[in-house]
């Protein structure tokens, strides 16, 4: 389908579609392992690369590359390759990206399991990392070494939500020949596009916003320059760790309500975090939407909304926060966020037990910090449920 000019709101439901000679208005799911030549000829010319088609869909699919196209043209890039599960999409970029004896910058703040690659993994292949708060860009400058491939970011940092200079990191990088990663999980396409601050490399956990439903587990990485994309494909094709069509159908179809959602959950959260900032049990509360914030201004350069995650310290520490998750009403307490319901969690023991304690005390994680993911539910019906379960703390 042909889209001309057309805004976030219609691209989300239009982008990526593919025509099939039936006519679906939707594209339909090729539920298929592999694909038929037409002759031998046929198959050696698709494995050759001189004619375009399917081949087996490990490598292709056309309901994945469906929904493949879709993130990619609302991220702005070139090409997208799907993956199993976010960690998948982070275990791309860097098998991708950098080799034995390269170097990589990651911020400190980050998804525990992406350091726990970095430092349990990939520096058995003799990677070099290093993790500090790119939130300070002198943090980044000083970082760097003749070595330095890569510098992975996650704006807000998940889950202390400090934001990080896009468009300055991407230029000190690529002064010194580095490629800088972005992860846009917290935000989505709808409230932040890195590739127009200067990333090479989007990821998603599209487990997340862009499914939004709480149904998937999913991943995704967005290549900005085409020529990258075949050693990208390259690296899926041999690792493995792909999406499936069924899956791919469902995240494509939740993408078409995504502009509406991400709104929602926004201004609910904005009115979450007010409500919280004022409480006389909470000791403080982080949400870009707040002027309290430290990189508030920042965050007003590169995003054109808050998103819907809030971190908050209740007076009581971890005891207080417990009673909190352990009594709240209409909160889920379940890990994972950007599903249509709200989640309430408590990193230092569930998302980023695996960093272990002194990584969480270097990244600022708290042992009472709670991290709250709003949902689309009415407002006034979640900060019922938080006053309940305050009075309770």
């Amino acid at each position: 389908m042909k889209i001309s000019n057309a805004k976030v709101d219609t691209l989300c439901v239009h982008s990526g579609t593919k025509e099939s000679k039936e006519g679906a208005v939707v594209t339909p799911i090729f539920q298929t392992s592999t694909f038929k030549f037409q002759s031998a000829e046929h198959g050696a010319r698709l494995f050759k690369g001189e004619e375009d088609g399917y081949i087996y869909t490990r490598m292709r699919n056309p309901t994945v590359e469906a929904m493949e196209d879709a993130v990619a043209i609302l991220e702005g890039g070139a090409k997208a390759i799907g993956c199993a599960s976010g960690m998948a999409a982070v275990h791309l970029i860097l098998a991708a990206s950098v080799k034995a004896g390269e170097h990589v910058i990651c911020s400190e703040s980050v998804y525990g399991p992406t350091v726990t690659i970095l430092k349990d993994l990939f520096t058995t292949f003799n990677v070099e990392v290093s993790f500090v708060d790119t939130s300070k860009i002198e943090n980044v400058e000083s970082a760097f070494r003749t070595n330095t491939k890569l510098v992975h970011i996650e704006t807000p940092g998940n889950p202390t939500l400090v934001m990080s200079d896009i468009a300055m990191i991407s230029e000190i990088a690529h002064k010194r020949g580095a490629k800088v990663s972005v992860d846009n999980t917290f935000m989505s396409p709808i409230m932040q596009r890195p590739f127009d601050h200067g990333a090479d490399y989007i990821m998603h956990s599209m487990t997340k916003y862009l499914n939004g439903h709480a149904d998937v587990v999913a991943g995704i990485v967005v290549i900005k320059d085409i020529t990258e994309y075949p050693k990208f494909r390259k690296v899926s094709n041999l690792v493995g760790g792909v999406i499936d069509p069924f899956n791919s159908f469902l995240v494509h179809r939740g993408i078409k309500t995504l502009a509406l959602r991400v709104r929602k959950q926004a201004e609910n959260a904005f009115e979450v975090a007010k409500y919280l900032a004022n409480h006389p049990k909470v000791e403080w509360v982080m949400y870009p939407g707040l002027e309290s914030h430290p990189q508030y201004s920042m965050g007003l350069k590169q995003m054109t909304g808050h998103g819907s995650m809030i971190s908050v310290e209740l007076k009581g520490g971890y005891e207080a926060g417990k009673k909190l998750m352990d009594n709240i009403e209409l909160f889920v307490l379940a890990v994972s966020l950007g599903g249509v319901e709200s989640l309430i969690q408590h990193p230092a023991s569930m998302t980023h037990a695996s960093m272990g304690k002194e990584a969480r005390e270097q990244a600022k994680i708290t042992d009472g910090l709670v991290r709250i993911a709003v949902g689309i539910e009415d407002v006034d019906d979640l900060i019922a449920a938080l006053d309940r379960g305050l009075q309770l703390v």
